[in-house]
């Protein structure tokens, strides 16, 4: 068995899987019939439900409200399509286009019968309000707008992701233990150990363990940018989201 050869198939197979997810793969076939884009199309939405749901509530929106206002979006324009009526193939960002459409969502619901039931007899989109619920019910109280809490929660998705993916990797490495260890000297944990307590846990050195996360840290910038990746149109803009990413984060 040539392994090289069986190495790089499986590589191409992933790198194909990946490419089918990525928003740029969306809208090229936005005006076509694509079972691939629409699978895409749904893994992303699904993915990034949560941000929009965290909007409507902040908009004041009751638990209720904000669950039906977020499955007949997804029913009545992602799943059918319609959302893509009008839309330009090859440009924007999915995170704008998906706020602005379900804002455009919004609008158009005044003008609707109240007495029709949400979502009856629309295709259905599994999502997981309770917990969505659960995440919203741990927002701090504070005067973010719903944009604001939008974009935090879009950025706070797109870094679990990214950290999945990571632990994945250590995971099918063997590593899983490892990466819970080091995982707590990221940026953003909360009151992690000192080095030595890591160091314990391992059976390493300080500098091992410091080493060690430095590369984790560098793992996880990889997979922030393939993420990232995911929801633009074209490379070139991986960095202006990224910097988007950092201005988020330290806001």
């Amino acid at each position: 068995m040539n392994t090289s050869a069986s190495t790089q198939d499986s590589q191409a197979a992933r790198q194909a899987r990946f490419s089918s997810t990525h928003w740029s793969a969306v809208l090229a076939a936005a005006g076509g019939d694509s079972p691939e884009a629409d699978r895409a199309l749904e893994e992303l939405c699904v993915g990034y439900w949560y941000p929009l749901y965290a909007y409507l509530r902040r908009q004041g929106h009751s638990r209720d409200e904000a669950k039906d206002l977020t499955q007949e979006f997804f029913a009545q324009r992602v799943v059918t399509r319609k959302i893509f009526r009008g839309v330009e193939p090859g440009k924007g960002k999915f995170r704008t286009w998906l706020l602005n459409s379900l804002q455009n969502f919004l609008r158009n619901q005044i003008d609707r019968d109240k007495a029709v039931k949400r979502g009856g007899g629309q295709p259905h989109v599994s999502l997981d309000f309770a917990d969505g619920e659960a995440r919203y019910s741990i927002e701090p109280a504070s005067d973010l707008t719903p944009d604001r809490i939008y974009e935090r929660e879009w950025v706070a998705t797109v870094i679990e992701f990214a950290l999945r993916a990571v632990r994945e990797q250590w995971e099918r490495a063997g590593k899983s233990d490892v990466f819970e260890v080091l995982k707590i000297y990221l940026p953003g944990m909360l009151s992690p150990p000192s080095y030595s307590e890591g160091a314990a846990k391992l059976g390493k050195s300080e500098d091992a363990v410091k080493m060690a996360v430095s590369r984790l840290k560098k793992e996880l910038g990889r997979a922030l940018r393939a993420e990232i990746a995911r929801t633009v149109c074209d490379r070139s803009e991986v960095e202006e989201e990224w910097q988007h990413l950092l201005r988020v984060v330290s806001d």
